[in-house]
């Protein structure tokens, strides 16, 4: 019988991969470089021993003005926009050129539990206009996904991984996570009482209190005015609970206006589970009903759906 680990094979394949023309790396759930060989270290100015977190290896590339080419005026705000995007879908391919002159094809692969397969291969003989024509069309695709005030995924890409989510499991169900609905308390409130600067405010402050809280694979995004959207992936209801109690605390605590400090505001969530083989409209419309549970206990506060989960084999016995 052969074993379960070829040892010499996966020898090779080490030696092969440290070689390859392609630069390739591999990043944990929270996003830590756990292995790169030559070719994308030397891009990416990495050294031998090191492992940063991909914000920090971007955050000091960019300001040395090399590796990847970042336009922007506000790097932190490009940042965030990005990781709220970053590792949230099963496989992703760009492009994306270099401080370097090289133009490069760039494909991440996630798996499940977080860890991320990066792969980029020199496309540097495309045409300069070719080029352009095709970055244009990806700042495109990419501000159809964006929330252009706090950066978060939009409605669409949201419900896209949520489609994507419960429709990954090839028939068979199963739990495959959670969903919460989000809203700001008395959002009019204080778009009245203080104006639409402070409420801008508090809508960028909250996106980023809770990205400090999200896990890889989670994905936060604006549905729309003060609501929000928030799925997490391969999580059971417990652990749920735990993180969006996190952030309860964590915007209660937050000042998003420097010069008003007793300025404050709170969010109520609704929380349902994720079914595989569901409509993704029927799991927001069982979180949005405990989200208005929240809004009728007193707000600021978490509330998850009453009605007991049913399993889809159990519901089609009963139709039938």
């Amino acid at each position: 019988m052969k074993p379960l680990v070829d040892t010499e094979a996966m020898l090779q394949l080490a030696q092969l991969v440290e070689n390859a023309g392609s630069l390739v790396a591999v990043f944990d759930p929270e996003d830590r470089l756990r292995f790169a060989n030559q070719a994308f270290r030397a891009a990416w100015f990495i050294d031998d021993h090191e492992q940063p977190l991909w914000p920090d290896l971007m955050r000091r590339n960019f300001h040395a003005r090399r590796g990847t080419v970042v336009v922007t005026q506000d790097f932190e705000t490009w940042l965030r926009s990005t990781l709220a995007r970053r590792g949230k879908t099963g496989y992703r391919a760009f492009e994306t050129d270099l401080h370097d002159g090289r133009w490069l094809w760039m494909t991440e692969t996630m798996q499940p539990n977080g860890w991320m397969l990066s792969v980029a291969s020199d496309i540097s003989f495309i045409r300069t206009d070719e080029r352009t024509l095709r970055q244009d069309r990806d700042f495109a695709i990419r501000a159809s996904f964006t929330d252009d005030l706090t950066g978060l995924p939009s409605r669409r890409f949201a419900m896209a991984r949520l489609a994507e989510l419960v429709g990954a499991s090839g028939g068979e169900a199963r739990d495959v996570g959670c969903l919460a609905v989000l809203d700001i308390d008395n959002f009019k409130y204080i778009n009245d009482r203080f104006g639409h600067s402070v409420g801008d405010a508090v809508l960028k402050d909250f996106a980023i209190t809770l990205q400090r809280h999200l896990r890889k694979t989670d994905i936060l995004g604006r549905v729309g005015g003060e609501e929000f959207l928030l799925i997490l992936p391969n999580t059971m209801m417990e652990d749920a609970e735990a993180i969006l109690e996190r952030m309860l605390a964590a915007v209660r605590h937050s000042r998003p206006v420097p010069d008003q400090a007793s300025f404050r505001y709170t969010f109520s969530a609704g929380l349902a589970w994720a079914e595989s083989g569901e409509e993704p409209s029927d799991i927001y419309r069982r979180a949005d009903l405990a989200l208005y549970a929240a809004k009728m206990r007193g707000r600021d506060q978490l509330s998850i759906e009453i009605q007991p989960r049913r399993h889809l084999g159990e519901a089609r016995a009963e139709q039938g």
